[in-house]
């Protein structure tokens, strides 16, 4: 019985490895496919008018947020289906879309392209340390979960409040902590995959997405501040 009794273990233990290795590849060839939606909406980003923006500098970036919200309620409530990964990819080519103001501020630098590409790069690079100690390590870091939580949710409130105030160096703070705790959700989340946490794809790469995307606003906002040369 005891032979057995191994073996049966063994096997579970190969299954289950081999389902968190399926869905951890799932998740980054889903991460690398909703680029080409965000590169798209970027590019159309470009070129639109965002001039309802000083009109209205509360209202619109509320409104934003609350069709952002809706899409990623849509993308949680359809995951296990077709029209999940259809939603995550409207998503990212609306999040491509919304990163027009910033970058079209950014081009107004004369080394704005070069910034723009900094903040990618720095993006890349920490994401793949942060994955790459998760995957390696295999360290379960749920005790983060907690703490990523009341972040976020301390996080979302100065912003809003922000919008009305407008104080730079507030808006600087919430950048600087939005890069901390955003490469930490990125840690937090790959960990979830290769612990079994995390059995969906879709809102794997949801998660994922959402860090990468808020990094690099964050660190290209802090680049503009601190590295861009106006004419």
């Amino acid at each position: 019985m005891q032979p057995e009794l191994r073996y049966s273990g063994s096997t579970a233990q190969t299954g289950l490895s081999l389902t968190r290795n399926k869905v951890l590849r799932n998740t980054y060839w889903m991460l690398g496919l909703t680029m080409i939606p965000t590169l798209f909406g970027a590019m159309l980003g470009l070129s639109t008018n965002f001039s309802f923006l000083a009109q209205s500098p509360i209202m619109g970036p509320l409104v934003m947020l609350a069709v952002m919200m809706g899409l990623l309620f849509g993308v949680s409530a359809l995951r296990n289906s077709i029209a999940g990964i259809g939603l995550l990819f409207l998503f990212t080519f609306v999040a491509g879309w919304w990163l027009g103001p910033m970058l079209q501020y950014a081009l107004h630098f004369n080394n704005g392209a070069q910034l723009v590409g900094t903040a990618a790069a720095g993006t890349g690079l920490i994401f793949f340390t942060l994955a790459g100690v998760a995957t390696a390590t295999r360290k379960d870091f749920g005790f983060l979960q907690n703490f990523l939580f009341v972040g976020l949710m301390l996080l979302i409130v100065a912003s809003i409040a922000n919008l009305f105030f407008a104080v730079p160096a507030v808006s600087l703070a919430i950048s600087a902590a939005a890069v901390l705790l955003f490469s930490g959700f990125i840690l937090f989340d790959i960990s979830r995959i290769v612990n079994g946490g995390e059995t969906n794809y879709v809102m794997a790469t949801m998660g994922v997405y959402l860090s990468l995307y808020n990094l690099f606003m964050s660190l290209l906002h802090l680049l503009l501040a601190f590295s861009g040369e106006r004419d």
